[in-house]
């Protein structure tokens, strides 16, 4: 049984920094393209960063770019998303997503219903 599970959302100040991990059970990240979505009230969710083991390459949206960083530790099967500088627009739940048919930047691209392992989601409110 595969299970992906989100941690270290909170509530941080506009200019803070936070630091989400993601782990899973039953499956191994290396054998998928992995990637970070977040999902605000009312929008849909959005693809923020996703990494392709085989082209070694990691793909951020235009929100992300600069200010989150990711990152894998392959021996604890565990993804990072270092997010800095955060601002109110970044509130949402973030998830992390495990599936193995897509590159970085078409995962992040791609309607997120139909994508294959994901997680509960974790909350990241930021305030003004």
């Amino acid at each position: 049984q595969v299970q992906v599970v989100e941690a270290g959302g909170d509530l941080v100040q506009a200019g803070g920094s936070l630091n989400l991990s993601c782990t899973a059970s039953g499956l191994s990240f290396d054998d998928y393209t992995v990637g970070w979505f977040r999902q605000a009230p009312g929008k849909e969710r959005e693809g923020v960063s996703c990494f392709n083991w085989s082209e070694g390459r990691t793909y951020y949206s235009d929100s992300a770019k600069g200010r989150f960083t990711f990152s894998r530790d392959n021996a604890k099967n565990t993804l990072y998303l270092q997010m800095s500088n955060l601002k109110p627009e970044d509130t949402a739940v973030y998830y992390c997503v495990a599936d193995p048919n897509f590159t970085s930047e078409r995962m992040c691209n791609y309607p997120a219903t139909t994508l294959k392992h994901w997680g509960q989601g974790t909350q990241v409110t930021v305030s003004a």
